[in-house]
């Protein structure tokens, strides 16, 4: 028997895409933001893509199954960043003032403060310097903290390449702190 809305004609769609959006993508969105900073290295640009992700994401509700939303979002978002990129073709997505947000150390004691300075500064500049596939992986596992299969996700990578990216980014900024004497060499695998 048909009530009388589904008999007048009216579309029910939007409200459930509508209630599909706030259960599924709102919880979601301060880890997409997360993702978004780390793609785009620029926190203005990363709140586009996320608005433009979201637009895309709302319009695909009907066919979005509800299964891992926050893998679907990171991939709509990877692949929002991309057709972006190609559009603009940015120099860097990753620029040394970014790398202002690895944290570092709280303390009071001068000696210590200047020594989490130096430690802070060297690993700016280890991660600077890293490639850019093992450098985002570093900045979406280590600071933004997400899993590992997130950043498979966000990346569109398998969480093995992930795993192996990270490893490789990991040992070469302990290289590096150990370089610049911030880090002990004992018990350090190679």
């Amino acid at each position: 028997m048909m009530n009388a809305e589904s008999h007048s004609g009216i579309d029910r769609a939007p409200a459930r895409s509508e209630d599909r959006f706030t259960r599924y993508v709102v919880p979601e969105i301060p880890a997409l933001l997360r993702v978004a900073r780390s793609l785009t290295g620029d926190p203005h640009e990363a709140e586009d893509l996320v608005q433009e992700t979201l637009l895309r994401a709302y319009r695909a509700m009907p066919s979005f199954d509800g299964a891992h939303p926050r893998a679907w979002l990171f991939t709509i978002a990877r692949n929002t960043n991309a057709n972006r990129y190609r559009r603009r073709r940015p120099e860097q997505l990753f620029r040394a003032e970014d790398a202002e947000s690895v944290p570092e150390a709280q303390t009071s004691d001068p000696a210590d403060l200047a020594e989490s300075n130096a430690f802070g500064a060297a690993v700016r500049v280890a991660m600077t310097d890293l490639p850019e596939a093992r450098r985002r992986v570093m900045q979406l596992v280590d600071v933004d903290g997400l899993s590992y299969a997130e950043a498979a996700a966000a990346l569109g990578v398998p969480i093995g390449t992930v795993m192996s990216r990270l490893h490789r980014a990991r040992r070469s900024v302990r290289e590096e702190l150990i370089r610049a004497g911030l880090a002990p060499t004992k018990g350090v695998r190679r």
